[in-house]
């Protein structure tokens, strides 16, 4: 009754004849379990920019990024609540 490709899904199927369909059929109820196939390209794929935190180690690399981050962050804290945020 049911196509080969489905059969390992079905993990448990019952009728119930007392069903007051008001038809000669019997209401059935099947318990199955489906299995999602995520594709190794898409679970490696990463649209973000990657960094390298080992060059963190060296010195200069890493004041560099501190004042950057600083920047940043004063950007941020400058930019007023009432400024619209397309014009941004």
């Amino acid at each position: 009754m049911i196509n080969s490709r489905w059969h390992s899904s079905v993990l448990d199927v019952r009728s119930f004849r007392g069903a007051a369909c008001g038809t000669d059929h019997c209401l059935v109820v099947t318990k199955f379990r489906e299995r999602v196939a995520v594709s190794k390209q898409a679970a490696q794929r990463f649209d973000g920019e990657r960094s390298n935190l080992k060059k963190l180690n060296e010195l200069v690399v890493r004041k560099e990024y501190q004042i950057d981050f600083k920047n940043r962050c004063a950007a941020l804290e400058n930019l007023s609540d009432d400024e619209d945020i397309n014009r941004a």
